[in-house]
């Protein structure tokens, strides 16, 4: 990932990028700055899931008999390769893949965000870009991450390339967050501005990307197994970078080459919970009136092999690597964070705080806190949280403690501010952190995407410290009335020239967020 940081000058300001870090020999608990280790585990986080690595992990080739090796299934090849792609790390794996395979790849075509090819040159990351003479066509689209026209002229003519397959030929699909976005063909007549509102008004309302993901299968060609349906009888691998929580391969990019278990009745409840039942347009109502009638049926995907090689899972195990190699205490609190912002950072907040107090051996009651912080964990269905395990194995600690994870929280947008959800949870704990009691124990929070693209923003996410609002206050910003028009971005922009911005630009992967605690002897 050293070509990365040529694009990262956002995080620390006070020195160029390539110059920061130094040589991993020279990092070391006593003369880093808190700022400068959270951004080198978050950049360990990412490097770990990048196309690359990951590919070469999965795909092993046997030139002499044409055999190609995935897992534990083998396919001959014989010019009989074809490949689709869709999502943020796309075109990235597509150069991995057709470097490895280009013998035998007959054509590919690959929906990518628009603008990447351009910001990956500019970075200097030419392993993540095509040859020219690629038999890989590259199509740009859903700006901002937002489907569009564009993006539809993509999905239909994968969908074009997957109809023409035979039972003699393969289709490696190649999948990656964002990729629902840039897959999208509505069943008619459903069109594709009435599905880009319908996913629009249930983001707004705090619906999570299972529940996002669930309508939009059920209003696609493409999407709830339809791409296998569209390339039957030929056989299909999918190799899947995960941006969902758990890693379920029926919910990442809405599943595209997995059978849809979600019935119409799920829709309805979906659109229920969310007040939306009442509004919708009648095509949509005429689609999901059909959908569990339709006489066609999906054939079964025993013609389909789905694979996740990268996951969050794999992004904090790097970080745990580098945190304990920089002589941290280091514990992954969980991979599977959701929930609302609000009720995330309060957790978090207090987290610092409860920690922060046992770390010190101050003689201070925290039962409380402590109790607050086992109903959040139960509110926010953080099963995997033993949240006494994680404070008693900090106890006592006499260096520095690092706490991660992983997932993809929701906001719900009450005002018309520019922000995402990093940011917007960096900032909310900034205020939790403010109100905890003196400590001898300084932190760090930081919350960032690995895509490198937070919301419609130029930033990952950002960092901050319990000082922050009395930082904030002195430059006579108004926290409260910032959060309260989802005006993150804003803030943090204002706030000592955007130090605290995390901007690394498209990193060509994404396996969702990494959230990072640190904690540190003053």
């Amino acid at each position: 990932m050293a070509a990365t940081l040529r694009v990262l000058p956002g995080f620390v300001r006070t020195r160029p990028c390539p110059v920061l870090w130094g040589s991993p020999a020279s990092w070391s608990v006593s003369n880093m700055a808190l700022a400068e280790q959270a951004w080198q585990l978050f950049e360990g986080a990412v490097d770990a899931v990048m196309p690359g690595p990951m590919l070469h992990r999965t795909l092993a080739l046997d030139t002499e008999t044409g055999q190609l090796k995935i897992r534990d299934r083998n396919f001959k090849l014989h010019h009989n390769l074809y490949l689709a792609g869709f999502g943020k790390a796309v075109l990235g794996m597509a150069a991995v893949a057709e470097e490895l395979l280009s013998e035998h790849l007959v054509q590919g075509i690959i929906s990518v965000p628009k603008g990447i090819q351009a910001a990956l040159e500019r970075a200097g990351m030419k392993e993540m870009l095509l040859k020219p003479q690629s038999r890989i066509q590259v199509l740009e689209g859903a700006k901002d991450n937002l489907p569009d026209g564009d993006a539809l002229q993509a999905a239909l003519a994968i969908r074009d390339l997957a109809e023409g397959l035979t039972a003699d030929d393969l289709l490696l699909v190649l999948i990656s967050g964002g990729g629902s976005a840039l897959l999208p063909a509505p069943i008619p007549p459903v069109t594709l501005e009435e599905k880009q509102l319908l996913t629009k008004m249930l983001a707004a309302r705090g619906a999570t990307i299972q529940e996002l993901n669930t309508i939009r299968k059920a209003l696609s060609q493409l999407k709830g197994g339809g791409l296998a349906r569209a390339a039957y009888p030929a056989q299909v691998v999918s190799l899947i970078l995960s941006d969902v929580v758990g890693d379920p391969v029926d919910i990442i990019a809405s599943g595209p080459t997995v059978a849809n278990d979600h019935s119409v009745q799920d829709c309805l409840h979906i659109l229920s919970r969310h007040d939306l039942r009442g509004i919708l347009p009648r095509s949509v109502k005429t689609v999901l009136s059909r959908a569990d009638s339709d006489p066609r049926g999906p054939p079964g995907c025993g013609h389909v092999l789905n694979v996740v090689i990268g996951s969050n899972s794999l992004a904090l195990a790097e970080a745990q690597r580098r945190a304990e190699a920089l002589g941290y205490q280091t514990l992954v609190l969980s991979t599977v964070i959701e929930g609302d912002v609000g009720h995330l950072a309060r957790f978090y907040g207090l987290l610092a705080q409860v920690v922060g107090i046992r770390l010190s051996s101050q003689d201070m009651k925290t039962k409380k806190e402590e109790d607050e912080l086992q109903e959040l964990v139960e509110e926010l269905q953080l099963s995997d949280i033993k949240l006494e395990e994680v404070l008693q194995a900090v106890e006592g600690a006499k260096g520095p403690v690092c706490l991660l994870a992983g997932g993809e929280p929701t906001v719900r947008l009450r005002g018309s501010g520019k922000g995402g959800r990093n940011q917007e949870l960096a900032l909310r704990v900034a205020v939790e952190m403010s109100g905890s009691p003196p400590s001898a124990w300084e932190a760090l929070f930081l919350s960032g995407g690995t895509d490198g693209q937070d919301g419609p923003t130029e930033a990952a996410g950002a960092w901050v410290t319990p000082g922050l609002a009395s930082e904030a206050a002195a430059e006579g910003l108004d926290v409260a009335a910032f959060l309260a028009n989802n005006d993150s971005n804003t803030f943090f922009r204002r706030l000592k020239g955007g130090v605290h911005l995390l901007c690394t630009g498209l990193t060509g992967t994404n396996v969702m967020d990494i959230h990072l605690l640190l904690l540190r002897p003053c």
